[in-house]
This record gives C-alpha cells, structure tokens and sequence, in this order.
C-alpha cells in the first residue's frame, strides 16, 4: 500500500495523536529521560505513544519534506513584498521561489516557496506572523515537499 500524507490542524487531531507528539518533543528537548517519564507527564499509555509514533511529526521535522509553499493575499504598496520577505528571513526560513499576480483591486496574491529546514519557530508561528502583518489580508500553507 503507497504511503499518504495530509496536512493536518492540530485541534483536529484525536487527543492521543497530539499527546504522542507532546512525548516526542520532551524526549528530544532533554525534559524527559525515558519514555515511561514522558507518557506520565503528558497522561497517556506507553502503548498509545508506541502505535503513533512512527506516523507523526513536526512538519519542519521531515527531512524529505523542507520545502513549503505558501499562499498569500497582500495590500498593493510599496515595501510590502520586502516586509514578508524579512519576517521569513527573520525565522530563518530561505525564500527560494516568489511568484506575484498583477495586483487587481488593490490586492495581489503572491505564492512563495520557502525551505524550512532551519527555522527557528514552528511553522505555525511563521503563517501566524504572516497572517499578522500589516498589509497581509490572508497566508495559508498551500503545499510541502
């Protein structure tokens, strides 16, 4: 059977799912020794982390996946595209492809490319920041690979 991804918001996962990558975080950071320790600290049974963990993980932590793309939907004004530019330069993500519509009714849609390898947040806050920024009327997460 060919293995199948999906993209996945958080509050949308069963809470054993979340919980599994709560254990996976703890052991990575130091927080926990063993896995024993880390299913108690985040209430949930050896044998519930065993069957997910193989099948979740932190979509910046997926060594064949470090690309993402990105949808967004921008005021037309000058400094604006520079702006985006900086805030994902500002978490460490790499731009590698911009392609820009020509702006109608005073809003252009431009989709980015960006290798997430090195970011120093999770992605999450990057759309977030994104979705934050003055001038941004919409960034959603269209693709990885």
């Amino acid at each position: 059977m060919k293995e199948r991804y999906y993209l996945v918001r958080e509050d949308i996962l069963p809470e054993a799912v979340v919980k599994t990558m709560q254990v996976k975080q703890l052991l990575a950071a130091g927080d926990a020794k063993t896995v024993h320790e880390a299913v108690e600290q985040v209430g949930m049974s050896r044998s519930a982390f065993y069957k997910y963990k193989d099948g979740i993980h932190m979509i910046n932590q997926l060594e064949r996946e470090r690309i993402v793309t990105i949808s967004m939907d921008m005021e037309h004004r000058s400094g604006m595209l520079s702006k985006v530019l900086s805030l994902v330069a500002g978490f460490g993500g790499n731009v590698l492809t911009i392609n820009q519509s020509i702006p109608l009714q005073g809003i252009a849609n431009v989709v980015i490319s960006v290798e997430v390898s090195r970011i120093s947040e999770e992605l999450g806050d990057l759309l977030e920041s994104l979705r934050d920024c003055a001038g941004v009327k919409r960034a959603n997460l269209i693709g990885q690979g």
